[in-house]
């Protein structure tokens, strides 16, 4: 019986081995999906309207009291944490800088907006924190880049 019992477990070890496998590919796959749409949402959605002065943009940034210089400021962030998504090295540390725009933002929706969007950037810190949990690795690899070149 006993025989019987390790040749099951051994037919079995494979299958399971093979679905773990596939499992670890689907979950890399839609992690990579997330990044990519969450840069695209960065790049086009958040700061291009900053970066060419659209009049919604440059009329909250005035109600905040920051002026053009801030919209430019924060639509660069955008832009440059967006691109960093999109590079390996760079995703865990650039999902980490972009959740930290994020906590501002919330901050700024709900002391000068009264919290009209203020839903927004929360949402938006859920998906940035798996990628910075789940891309940690990539920061040991940026830490031996820098350190090689200083």
């Amino acid at each position: 019986m006993s025989g019987t019992t390790a040749r099951v477990a051994s037919a079995s070890a494979p299958v399971i081995a093979e679905s773990a496998t596939a499992r670890g590919r689907r979950a890399r796959i839609a992690l990579r999906t997330v990044q990519v749409l969450i840069a695209l949402f960065y790049g086009i959605a958040s700061a291009l309207p900053k970066l060419i002065g659209n009049q919604y943009a440059v009329d909250a940034f005035d109600k905040i009291g920051w002026g053009s210089a801030g919209m430019y400021t924060i639509g660069a962030l955008e832009l440059a944490g967006g691109v960093a998504l999109l590079i390996p090295v760079l995703q865990s540390v650039a999902a980490i800088a972009l959740s930290a725009l994020m906590v501002g933002a919330f901050v700024v929706q709900m002391t000068v907006f009264g919290g009209e969007n203020a839903a927004t950037p929360l949402v938006l810190i859920v998906p940035l924190a798996l990628i910075a949990w789940a891309r940690r690795g990539s920061n040991a690899d940026l830490l031996r880049l820098v350190r090689r070149r200083s």
